[in-house]
């Protein structure tokens, strides 16, 4: 409010400031003012006193306008009312005590005054708890000279200074002047305040319904954003199907190899592009605080040679030195968590090491830190020899869309959310990436995980899943039923299951697959969830109504390439039995109605 006070001001302005509340505001002013009224009282009691040649009483005054003066002094330089509150209600508590005991041996109105200043004073300045104590003080000793004079009457060696009637009605003037001062001084500030108060409550007010129509706005923003990601995924993943599954197909029927490496070259690139479109719908599922952890029995040693082995090509292609480690330790354990997860952290950590590296090594290390009894505390790091990461940019390449430097994106591409992915997924679980790297020397990346152990096999059941898959006459018998009214994937699916020996049937929309099932027999369909004239969470919903137990329990297997964070619980909520996301891998497809079918 003011500038910062030096020793000689005076200035009220220059003591007052913005972060003090109205209250102490309040305070500081009366102090000001006050303790000019009380001088002047004082100079002129003292005056009065000196002219009745009443020694002891005129040199208390001389001694409290002293003390008025130093008062006022520290105010104005260090404006601590508290010490300066204290300091007063302490000497006004002696001065009254003085004047029962010793100087007047008497309890008169200026007594009772000088007590109901101090109770006001200590109140209002030093709150409750202080304003009781000196009230106290003060009270007590009032009332026990009065007790002791009531009994006697009171006697001590000093002899009292009788003075006359001018001295008490100046006394009697200065405390009434002081009494209307506070209480109009306080009544203005609490008025104040009460009047800000009510601003603020209508400013908060406002505030609230402006934040209530920006929550409303956010909560439609949100649900806009869900159903435009939904629909741009189902768009790009649509055609998407189609080519890697097109591409899938042409793979499996023997290609030669030049037509083998540009269908290797088209799958890569459409698997590409679909990582990238799964990127940016993990990042928004994660942030949502919609993204649900798997607990899944799976062999750890397995998984992390498959998603490395699967990398090691890429590595080699670009002629660098591609190491995988993994403790012998974690050999045939089995542990329980989200592998897709887990999977996926590895992928982005190891995608990345190789892409930013041009020349030297890929180092991938999987320690067993502990092995306890029912968990093992494993370490997983990755390391690389590439372009490193300047330390100042270390906590920004974490951030979503964003990479260490546009030339590194425009060099390398990406999305900038692998790593803000792996951040988010790790946090999730209670965890922390670290990471350590120097420019033109590599980067480092790890974390520390606990995994549960879990008893149990998987390996036997991933031998017999691919003793079944191997089987595709298995189920050359099956009657299915196909929703799905998009022209292409409708071709796409022919040519699949035409590889397994299978005819199926083919329903446009729901409406129509509904029918389809009221007229005929199926052991098993699978349901586009968008389709025109009627989608197939109502076509699943109107199947299961049916009357006929064996029509109503036909398995549905959703084929979905929406986004929305809920289309599990949707799925299984419409009475479906379960769902596999577009683009498909036909062997994940084939497990699925494998399972399903055969267990009708």
């Amino acid at each position: 409010m003011g500038k910062k006070p030096d020793f000689l001001n005076v200035s009220l302005n220059n003591i007052l400031s913005d972060d003090q509340s109205v209250l102490d505001q309040a305070r500081i002013r009366l102090l000001y003012y006050g303790l000019g009224v009380v001088f002047v009282a004082l100079a002129t009691l003292s005056g009065n006193l000196y002219f009745q040649h009443k020694p002891i009483h005129t040199a208390i005054i001389i001694i409290l306008m002293v003390s008025c003066g130093v008062s006022f002094k520290v105010l104005t330089y260090k404006p601590n009312w508290k010490f300066i509150s204290h300091a007063l209600l302490i000497q006004a508590t002696l001065l009254n005590l003085g004047n029962i005991y010793i100087t007047l041996q008497d309890v008169n109105i200026i007594t009772v005054q000088i007590v109901i200043l101090v109770i006001i004073f200590g109140f209002y300045m030093l709150g409750r708890a202080f304003g009781i104590l000196y009230s106290m003080i003060n009270i007590v000793a009032v009332l026990v000279f009065l007790a002791i004079q009531y009994n006697m009457p009171y006697h001590i060696a000093f002899q009292p200074e009788v003075v006359n009637q001018s001295t008490v009605i100046i006394t009697i003037i200065a405390n009434f002047v002081l009494l209307l001062y506070m209480h109009s001084h306080f009544y203005s500030a609490f008025y104040n305040n009460i009047k800000e108060l009510n601003k603020t409550s209508k400013a908060q007010c406002e505030l609230n319904a402006q934040l209530e129509i920006a929550i409303k706005r956010a909560e439609k923003s949100s649900e806009v954003k869900s159903e435009f990601l939904s629909t741009m995924s189902h768009e790009i993943r649509t055609p998407l199907n189609a080519v890697i599954g097109m591409t899938n197909l042409l793979l499996m029927n023997s290609p030669r190899n030049d037509q083998k490496e540009n269908l290797e070259i088209l799958k890569y690139s459409g698997t590409n592009l679909l990582s990238i479109v799964n990127d940016v719908l993990d990042y928004d599922k994660i942030e949502s605080g919609k993204l649900v952890f798997d607990q899944v029995k799976f062999n750890l040693v397995e998984l992390i040679q498959s998603i490395c082995g699967a990398q090691k090509l890429k590595a080699e292609e670009k002629g660098l030195l591609y190491k995988l480690d993994v403790d012998c330790t974690l050999n045939n354990k089995i542990v329980s968590g989200d592998p897709t997860r887990l999977a996926q952290i590895i992928y982005n950590l190891v995608n990345n090491a190789i892409k930013f590296t041009q020349k030297g090594n890929i180092w991938i290390n999987v320690t067993c830190v502990e092995d306890k009894q029912d968990s093992i505390i494993v370490n997983f790091m990755v390391k690389d020899t590439g372009i490193g990461i300047n330390k100042d940019n270390l906590d920004a390449i974490f951030e979503p869309f964003a990479q260490e430097s546009i030339s590194a994106t425009r060099q390398y591409g990406g999305t900038g959310l692998g790593l803000a992915i792996i951040k988010r997924l790790l946090e999730l679980q209670g965890l922390k990436i670290n990471v350590s790297s120097k420019v033109d020397e590599g980067s480092e990346f790890s974390f520390t995980m606990e995994i549960p152990v879990s008893a149990g096999n998987v390996k036997h059941c991933d031998e017999d899943k691919q003793a079944q898959l191997q089987n595709n006459d298995s189920l050359s018998s099956l009657r299915v039923l196909i929703a799905e009214d998009n022209l292409v994937n409708v071709m796409l699916m022919k040519k699949l299951f035409s590889k397994w020996n299978m005819a199926p049937t083919i329903a446009e929309n729901g409406e129509r697959a509904v029918e389809l099932v009221q007229s005929s027999d199926f052991d098993i369909i699978l349901m586009d969830l968008q389709m025109p004239v009627l989608n197939g969470f109502d076509a699943a919903v109107e199947i299961r109504k049916m009357h006929d137990p064996k029509k109503a329990n036909i398995p549905i297997i959703a084929l979905t390439a929406s986004a929305l964070f809920d289309i599990r619980e949707r799925v299984f909520n419409s009475g479906m039995n379960d769902y596999v996301s577009k683009p498909f891998k036909p062997d994940e497809l084939f497990e699925k109605i494998s399972t399903l079918a055969t267990s009708v």
